[in-house]
């Protein structure tokens, strides 16, 4: 019997539950000034109980965590905790049935065990960082970074029937070079399903470029611009969209997304460029679960809590378009917000995908085709603004460069960027080709992403920042 099995078992004060189990298992390691300086196996174990109960007042659920280790003698202290955070709970909006075992067919590998991590897959990739260490003291760089194989799996049972499982596999590399002396840095990040797919040496290549670049210093003063930014830079303004995206908030009139006489912005053009933004759980390269998962809204990192709903656990997922060729066409829904907008449920997916028609240029291609502008590889400490219009506030971070008639000039200094990626949306001019991409601030919930390199006019770059 599973840990999940164990824990829909054990309960017998509520009625009904819902158990989560989390086992992630990590092969890392990390260097600094073309060294190693550590690499691990790590493993972690995550349970969480929701335990719903209904009384003449209405619906409400207990959801309790713990992680660590997890034997029989915890899952019955975690089920306790979580029935009695239940009968004291406030009845909750968003109750509704949990879904039963008959209306979502179990998962066909329910039984296996969790995959583990090895420390081969750092081996491997640890021959092609030996290359790259030579090459890069050979040319007097320093490389600092670090590299993880993660093996996700998670099972989601509940007292009505469900029996789900999933494992998700992702690798990532996160590399900064800097000249000798440290006056110059710049950053690159990559991800793939098998970290010993990925090769550490093209991307300190492109590194290598732009610290060539570097040699000129451009000063220039805060003000708009016509930005290029690199897939890494969209990825990050597009998951704020993403994650703001809740139906009811903009219902509620508490977004961007809300509508000028009530309801929201569904059906109206955001931008005249031909961007669709998408998700799919069975997405190429970026395959996530292909059912919700909600351990409660605090898991999420959201602006607002309405975009999950515990009550949704094990509800199927599949493709869905948020924007198609620019005209807003879905917001986050659960069954709950469903109901008050009138919409189809569209739960959060995890994965995000924006792309435009046809194939793209290459960033290199854009560079080519500027007059004028900024070349930005990556942003930093992106805030919130005002989630009325979704402005954001951020940083430049270890890349902007100069670009004039087609070549890049030298890197310029850093800014503070105010910027709405919904307005942004508007004044994009070209698409480049879409790519996985590997947004700079993340966490394990992020979820995974392909973006293009993206031409805007108007950029605002609101100050000249500091930051070296």
């Amino acid at each position: 019997m599973t840990l999940a099995e164990l824990a829909v078992e054990a309960g017998k004060d509520a009625d009904a539950y819902v158990a989560i189990v989390d086992e992630a298992s990590t092969a890392h390691a990390r260097w600094a000034g073309n060294a190693l300086t550590s690499s691990a196996l790590t493993a972690d174990t995550r349970l969480t109980v929701i335990a719903v109960s209904s009384d003449a007042r209405g619906t409400a659920a207990g959801v309790v965590s713990q992680r660590g280790a997890v034997d029989e003698d915890a899952v019955r202290t975690v089920v306790a905790a979580a029935e009695r955070a239940a009968r004291t709970a406030t009845p909750a909006a968003d109750a509704r049935p949990l879904l039963t075992g008959d209306a979502v067919p179990a998962s066909p590998d329910w039984t296996e065990a969790a995959p583990a991590a090895s420390a081969d897959v750092l081996a491997r990739f640890a021959t092609g960082l030996a290359a790259t260490f030579e090459r890069a003291r050979a040319e007097h760089r320093l490389l600092y970074g670090h590299a993880e194989q993660r093996r996700h799996t998670t099972w989601l049972a509940s007292s009505t029937g469900l029996r789900l499982r999933h494992v998700q596999t992702a690798g990532v590399v996160d590399l900064t070079a800097k000249t000798e002396d440290g006056v110059a840095s710049t950053w690159s990040g990559t991800g793939a399903a098998d970290l010993g797919a990925i090769d550490p040496l093209p991307m300190y290549e492109g590194l290598s470029t732009r610290l060539d670049w570097g040699r000129r210093r451009v000063e220039l003063p805060a003000g708009r611009y016509e930005v290029l930014l690199s897939p890494s830079c969209v990825a990050d303004l597009m998951l704020r969209l993403y994650r703001a995206a809740g139906a009811k908030d903009a219902a509620d009139a508490r977004t961007v997304f809300r509508g000028p006489d009530g309801g929201t912005r569904i059906g109206e053009r955001l931008t005249r460029a031909p961007l669709t933004l998408r998700s799919d759980p069975h997405e190429p390269g970026l395959r996530c679960a292909p059912f919700v998962t909600a351990r409660g809204s605090a898991d999420v990192a959201q602006v607002f809590a309405d975009t999950v709903s515990v009550f949704d656990n094990g509800l199927p997922l599949s493709a869905t378009e948020w924007i198609r060729d620019g005209v807003l066409t879905g917001l986050v829904q659960t069954r709950h917000s469903a109901d008050l907008t009138g919409l189809p449920v569209t739960p959060q997916v995890g994965n995000l995908v924006l792309e435009g028609q046809g194939a793209g240029r290459s960033l290199a291609e854009m560079v080519a085709t500027t007059r004028r502008g900024l070349l930005v590889t990556s942003l930093w400490y992106v805030r919130d603004v005002d989630p009325r219009t979704l402005l954001l506030t951020g940083l430049t971070r270890d890349g902007v460069h100069l670009v004039e008639n087609g070549e890049v000039v030298g890197e310029a200094n850093n800014f503070r960027f105010n910027e709405s990626p919904v307005d942004l949306l508007g004044r994009v001019t070209e698409i480049g080709r879409t790519e996985q991409a590997l947004p700079r601030e993340r966490d394990d919930s992020t979820p995974r992403t392909a973006m293009p390199a993206l031409r805007v006019e108007d950029y605002t770059m609101s100050a000249v920042s500091e930051a070296t």
